[in-house]
């Protein structure tokens, strides 16, 4: 699959799978495939680029995107419904070595 990635895109980098475990949750969320939404928490490691719009693969762009990188970290769209939470389907962040071991820590903790 790596192969097939970087012959299309310039850069592939490969990360573990981080899961939640917090499968009574997502039951009540029903969403238990959110479990393994914390492999996101990745995105802070990419130090070499000083803001980044992480996008899930299930993202569909229709029109240029260029104006979500002069928004402020982190910004994402409010997810409907209950828990009041934010969609981390589509949010802009910038990358910092402290701001991911802060994340992997406190989701270590929970």
């Amino acid at each position: 699959m790596r192969k097939v990635l970087e012959t299309v895109f310039d850069e592939v980098i490969m990360v573990d799978v981080l899961d939640s475990g917090d499968s009574a949750h997502l039951t009540l969320m029903k969403r238990p495939e959110l479990g393994v939404t914390l492999t996101k928490l990745h995105c802070w490691s990419l130090t070499q680029y000083s803001k980044c719009v992480f996008m899930d693969a299930d993202t569909l762009v229709l029109a240029n995107i260029d104006d979500l990188f002069e928004r402020e970290e982190l910004s994402a769209a409010p997810d409907p419904g209950w828990p009041d939470c934010f969609n981390s389907g589509v949010f802009v962040y910038q990358p910092s070595v402290e701001t991911y071991n802060q994340l992997l820590h406190l989701a270590s903790e929970q």
